[in-house]
């Protein structure tokens, strides 16, 4: 992949080894000591994140397709990855293109950030991730579901993922008021449309959010749930406002309850065909859960981080990275015993991918947008019981809290700083193993060293939303 003017520093990329156990000397002390403040990382993440989106004075060229122009990125256009076999040796995954998904998780980040306007008050960043998600919606195919794209805002062959059009309609609602007038215009027939394509769909099949399986999945009903309600309740000026919306969000909040198989939440359930109800006891295959969906199921969707069935599901994401855990990470055992950071997370505890598709790694790794994931449904906890006083602790969710010292007989103000510091510690984690605090998909789960596709824009995404999480719980 090239870039045009204004490329951002490098080194790290032509020196990766050596880069990465010089990063980590340079944070060991500050880390060990917990002196190195995690918010004022977030402008460094930020720039990192941003360096993934295009404009039409920084263009990505796609590397399939070398000098031909035609094929150059759009602004608006977020990649997944700067990374393709050709740039990343060991590596056989192409994320130089457009995930729906991706795109919205990461253009969150710019709505919620503090940038420069255009004279008539937009952020001209947010009007070409509109325009750009509008031209992908017209190519969008074979249904307006389609997940990928490429940077030139054509359907790439891939898969039907009816979460993506839910999180893009939330990111635009979010930037709405921070678009010129012509581009909100667009944004109103953008979302209209989405809603209108999800009311069709929502109680079907899609494929989840991991690209692996295809069956009713807990994380795409959330976030079609949350996408529902906030249209709901918008006030912009020509959001339809179907009379199919009621029913859908009743619906799938019945849905969302019966993936629950008395333990914890399933993140996928198979269609059983001839008109039978799905149910947990029919999951889509096996050893795909506790899977990591579930949390961002409430960071993304519309699941409470109150729920105690989320905490118990969390609970053993948690248990099962650790040490006597079923996919144990040898990595979070060293860090807590050396410097009391971590753990870290995975996907789920069958994960074979590693950035490698050619050569699976049973167990998986870790990986940085997991891992910040759940230290911010720590910090959004937090921030709950420090408004309402309460701690949702019961049979379900004690194992949950017990995994940060709390019990029945601690203080809720005790127990918000405790749920802090977990989330603190998970993220230093992610800090330590970074390449001079760059990101990539994953770290190895016994070394900790970084690996996989390098500068994940998800990662850096998580990073940041963590970090709002946390201004509102301590």
């Amino acid at each position: 992949m090239s870039e045009s003017t204004g490329t951002p520093g490098t080194s790290a990329r032509t020196n990766r080894i050596t880069g990465t156990a010089q990063g980590r000397a340079n944070v060991q002390v500050s880390l060990a000591s917990g002196a190195i403040d995690l918010p004022s990382l977030t402008p460094l993440m930020f720039s990192f994140m941003f360096r993934n989106i295009a404009s039409d004075g920084f263009i990505f060229s796609d590397p399939q397709s070398p000098g031909d122009i035609s094929r150059d990125s759009k602004p608006g256009c977020v990649i997944a990855a700067p990374s393709f076999p050709a740039d990343t040796p060991g590596i056989d995954e192409d994320y130089v293109f457009n995930w729906v998904r991706d795109g919205a998780i990461t253009v969150m980040e710019v709505a919620k950030a503090d940038l420069p306007t255009t004279p008539d008050g937009a952020v001209q960043t947010l009007n070409d991730y509109v325009q750009f998600a509008d031209l992908c919606h017209s190519n969008a195919q074979p249904t307006k579901g389609h997940a990928c794209f490429n940077i030139a805002g054509d359907s790439r062959p891939w898969t039907e993922q009816n979460d993506g059009p839910a999180l893009q309609s939330l990111t635009v609602l979010a930037a709405y008021d921070k678009l010129d007038l012509g581009t909100q215009k667009r944004a109103v027939d953008l979302v209209n449309a989405n809603v209108a394509y999800l009311l069709g769909v929502y109680q079907g099949t899609t494929t989840n959010l991991w690209e692996e399986h295809t069956g009713y999945s807990f994380f795409a009903r959330s976030a079609q749930l949350r996408c529902f309600e906030e249209v709901q309740a918008s006030t912009v000026v020509g959001i339809d406002k179907p009379t199919g919306l009621r029913p859908a969000v009743k619906w799938l909040r019945q849905a969302l309850a019966g993936h629950w198989d008395g333990a914890k939440y399933v993140s996928m359930m198979a269609d059983p065909g001839g008109g039978a109800q799905p149910s947990p006891q029919n999951p889509v295959v096996s050893g795909y859960d506790p899977n990591i969906d579930i949390v961002q199921a409430a960071l993304y969707g519309a699941v409470p981080v109150t729920d105690t069935k989320l905490l118990a599901t969390a609970a053993q994401l948690r248990a099962q990275w650790e040490e006597g855990g079923i996919a144990f990470y040898p990595i979070n055992k060293a860090d807590k015993e050396q410097f009391g950071i971590g753990p870290m997370f995975g996907r789920y505890p069958g994960d074979v991918y590693d950035g490698d598709t050619s050569h699976p790694v049973l167990g998986g790794h870790p990986w940085a947008l997991s891992t910040c994931n759940v230290a911010e449904l720590h910090y959004r906890l937090a921030a709950e019981v420090k408004t309402s006083g309460k701690v949702p602790l019961d049979g379900l969710s004690a194992p949950f809290f017990a995994q940060s010292g709390i019990d029945a007989s601690t203080a809720p103000a005790a127990a918000a700083a405790a749920l802090v510091a977990t989330g603190d510690a998970m993220v230093r984690a992610v800090v330590y193993h970074s390449d001079h605090f760059e990101l990539s998909e994953q770290f190895d789960g016994s070394t900790g060293f970084e690996r996989s596709v390098h500068n994940l824009t998800w990662s850096y995404a998580s990073y940041l939303s963590a970090m709002r999480a946390r201004s509102g719980a301590v």
